[in-house]
């Protein structure tokens, strides 16, 4: 089990759509179960709640994934990892316009004793709605260096660029960069958007189990 809390000081504060519950001193709790299904594929399930920044608590729905990693190294060793992961979310329309949304996430990256660098080149698509099976790119990055024993410190960057096949123009794609510590159990950042239409502030945490 996770449990991811994310909170937005300082974000979007005009919905892009009508009905949408925008970020902007929002919090975030999300516990992750993972289930184990045979060798190199694993299971979860998110259950987002959600409280705006004008108090009101919701369940977001349910998000399905699925996650696949043959190359991995051995506990402890250095080596590289790939893999792929799949997610299905069923979002209430005030999070997601389209309610329906799939993932595809490849993961592919390197570990060793004092360095990880992962690297997600992620797919978006909406099941439903105006947008159906427009293919929308979001990657993501992450660099930690080991500093002590298990502690690292990294950044992380996340990204949406709008359509595969046709980005949006820069003032309408979001690029946010995290500075992170990471340790055994826990995952810590604050993130700073980089353009207009990225939140500005975020912080973030992640607690394993």
């Amino acid at each position: 089990m996770e449990l991811h809390i994310n909170t937005t000081p300082k974000g979007r504060s005009t919905p892009d759509y009508p009905g949408e519950v925008v970020p902007h001193h929002g919090l975030r709790i999300t516990p992750e179960l993972s289930f184990g299904l045979a060798p190199h594929w694993d299971a979860g399930i998110y259950l987002p709640f959600v409280r705006s920044g004008e108090g009101t608590e919701y369940f977001a729905g349910p998000r399905f994934r699925l996650k696949w990693l043959p190359v991995r190294p051995a506990e402890g060793n250095a080596g590289y990892f790939a893999g792929i992961n799949w997610e299905v979310s069923f979002v209430e329309r005030r999070f997601e316009q389209a309610r329906r949304t799939a993932e595809i996430r490849p993961i592919v990256g390197y570990r060793n004793p004092d360095w990880l660098l992962a690297f997600n080149p992620i797919i978006d698509t909406d099941l439903a709605g105006s947008q159906k099976r427009e293919l929308i790119f979001a990657p993501a990055f992450k660099a930690a260096r080991s500093v002590s024993g298990q502690t690292a410190l990294g950044v992380e960057y996340y990204a949406e660029l709008g359509r595969l096949s046709n980005f949006a123009p820069q003032s309408q794609q979001s690029h946010t960069l995290f500075l992170v510590v990471d340790t055994h159990r826990f995952n810590f950042g604050i993130g700073r958007g980089l353009n207009g239409a990225s939140d500005s502030w975020t912080v973030k945490g992640i607690i394993s189990f």
